[in-house]
């Protein structure tokens, strides 16, 4: 308990206060949620809302609180490095090609096409 109210003791700050009120009141107007501030991952869900919000004040106000408190700008990059896109527990690459689509039916190096069938009828 008592590092978690060591951890947020920019929540006691006037002006960030004001700044996370009006990030609170955007939210809801715009997604309907309502967000505590006694929530774990509530700096979590302020930036994937003001990421995904079409309000300008919202992510200009996120923009200004993430300058003015340093841990919260700590505490997102540390979120979004250990959110990794996993596939049955391995990790999925960022970066991987596109899947090449077949150009001809007469190639050779593609694999043939099978055949689809629906209701007793061949498609494709």
């Amino acid at each position: 308990m008592a590092s978690l109210a060591s951890e947020r003791n920019w929540l006691f700050n006037p002006s960030t206060m004001k700044k996370i009120q009006q990030c609170r009141r955007l939210i809801q107007m715009e997604f309907g949620v309502k967000l505590h501030l006694t929530e774990d991952a509530l700096v979590e869900h302020l930036n994937s809302y003001a990421g995904k919000s079409r309000s300008d004040a919202l992510s200009r106000t996120w923009t200004e609180l993430k300058e003015s408190v340093p841990e919260l700008a700590d505490a997102v990059a540390d979120s979004e490095s250990s959110t990794k896109r996993t596939y049955r527990g391995q990790p999925i690459p960022d970066d991987e090609p596109p899947v090449k689509a077949v150009n001809s039916e007469g190639d050779e190096s593609q694999p043939r096409k099978a055949k689809v069938i629906y209701r007793g009828r061949v498609v494709g």
